[in-house]
């Protein structure tokens, strides 16, 4: 079936409205709401953004009116990782607080993968299910991928007989979020595919409109709650805004968000030079056809970002809402000759990682080396339950490096990638703020070992490992051998 829902008008220029919905929002005089009396949480988390495609950054040249606000407002954290970065691992690591090996999502959770256990636990402990047990109303919209999917397989266009994508998250399974408008994982963008709160797995329904668009539409009316109808008003919220675009496919988006990039060639906007863009390769062509959509697609997720946040200032809830901006990993889009993410490269790995508090964090920017576990604990110290931090966590809370720059800070992020099936093999490395170690150990390949010097060269471009071995066996005893101990990591050595 096809749904519909009203759209909000937006036509004029989308770098001038997006970034006008910002200008002037700093709260309100109006006494605050009963629902503010403990702070709410706000999560945008867009799929596949990579971290040097901010514009305020200067680093990919993309347009991002919205988020250059709200980086002045708040803390951006501009060495954020995700340890492995790829969708499902990702969003297990956020929920959970725990690497991949603890929470037991190893891989992307398929039918094949779903053999190995390989999705979330219900019984695993969340930040949601923490804040769930605490009075909270929390609300999840948009991409969740983290359910295998069996048999029989749900009706969706990327689910096939042998081999299947998509799956409904029961209510069982939700972790505390009490509305429910998301599906696993589902990636047409212009007609994407819904489950409700009490929509069973057959009910499934599909939106003719630009998935963002339709998301903060939803977005939007749970903030605005209009008599009461998407949450207790008496109780504090925590929502979750998981989008799917700029993920692949990069042609599926409203045409509009291109006239930002008008004039602009491939050679205007790849800048990054370890991308071969004049190539015959498919990297090549990819980069080449595929750039200015991934960064038109940022730019009309930048747009729907501003609708919420402009909601909250227009709700009076702005001052006493914690809003992060993040996504799950990050975009190779033809660098190093890589599709996508998955690997040890920084377009890959890093992130963005915003995060506003008015009166509560200052504004500025921090190159702590944060990694994806540790957002659970310092969000949950953050809203007032340090000690309701479930004791399996492995992430860090930073909370008080939030709040002002004091702490303690890691020396170094994991970075892991696991062949399905097989927890012993596949890539560990480690990322200093130097450095970056990756090393292969794959059954009848020989080991590979790969060392970039991040201050030398930071786009990647020279394996120095073969001439700096002191530095390898330094990072491997200091660095990732803590990490392979700390995490139960049954990698071979």
């Amino acid at each position: 079936m096809t749904c519909t829902i009203e759209r909000r008008a937006c036509r004029v220029p989308i770098v001038l409205a997006t970034a006008a919905l910002l200008v002037g929002c700093s709260g309100t005089d109006e006494t605050p709401p009963a629902e503010s009396r403990q702070p709410n949480l706000v999560i945008v988390i867009p799929d596949q953004w990579r971290g040097q495609a901010l514009g305020f950054m200067n680093e990919d040249p993309v347009v991002t009116p919205t988020l250059d606000v709200f980086a002045s407002q708040g803390l951006t954290l501009t060495q954020a990782v995700v340890n492995y970065p790829v969708c499902s691992p990702s969003r297990a690591m956020l929920m959970t607080g725990r690497y991949p090996h603890a929470n037991g999502v190893l891989s992307n959770s398929t039918s094949a993968a779903g053999e190995f256990g390989n999705e979330l636990r219900s019984s695993a402990r969340t930040w949601s299910d923490v804040l769930a047990s605490n009075g909270y109303s929390l609300g999840y919209i948009g991409k969740w991928h983290l359910d295998a999917p069996h048999q029989p397989y749900v009706e969706s266009a990327n689910n096939a007989a042998d081999f299947a994508w998509n799956e409904w998250t029961p209510p069982e399974r939700r972790h505390g979020f009490d509305f429910w408008y998301a599906y696993g994982t589902y990636d047409a963008h212009m007609r994407p595919m819904y489950w409700a709160t009490d929509a069973p797995r057959d009910g499934a329904f599909y939106v003719d409109q630009w998935g963002p668009e339709h998301e903060a539409d939803v977005a939007v009316r749970y903030l605005n709650n209009e008599n009461g109808e998407y949450r207790d008003p008496d109780r504090p919220f925590a929502l979750v805004v998981a989008m799917n675009p700029p993920h692949m496919p990069y042609d599926q988006f409203p045409q509009r968000y291109l006239e930002a990039y008008e004039g602009k060639t491939y050679r205007d906007l790849l800048v990054r030079p370890n991308v071969d863009f004049e190539g015959d390769s498919s990297m090549s062509v990819l980069a080449r056809n595929h750039t200015k959509n991934y960064f038109a697609m940022m730019t009309g997720v930048d747009e729907q970002f501003g609708r919420i946040l402009a909601a909250l200032n227009e709700q009076g809830l702005e001052d006493n809402t914690i809003v992060i901006f993040t996504s799950d990993h990050g975009n190779s889009l033809g660098t190093h000759g890589q599709v996508s993410k998955n690997t040890h490269y920084e377009e890959s790995m890093r992130v963005p990682l915003l995060v506003r508090w008015p009166g509560e964090i200052p504004p500025r920017q921090d190159d702590l080396l944060l990694s994806t576990p540790d957002v659970s604990p310092t969000v949950l110290e953050l809203m007032g339950f340090a000690d309701h931090i479930p004791a399996a966590v492995e992430g860090i809370s930073h909370a008080s490096v939030f709040r002002g720059g004091e702490g303690a800070r890691p020396t170094s992020q994991l970075y892991l990638w696991v062949p399905v099936g097989q927890p012993e093999w596949g890539r560990r490395g480690v990322r200093t703020h130097r450095y970056t170690l990756m090393i292969s150990k794959m059954p009848g390949e020989p080991t590979e070992t790969v060392l970039h010097d991040n201050l030398e060269d930071p786009y990647q471009l020279e394996n120095v490992a073969g001439e700096n071995p002191d530095v390898v066996e330094r990072l491997v005893r200091e660095e990732l051998t803590p990490w392979l101990a700390r995490t139960a990591d049954p990698w071979r050595r």
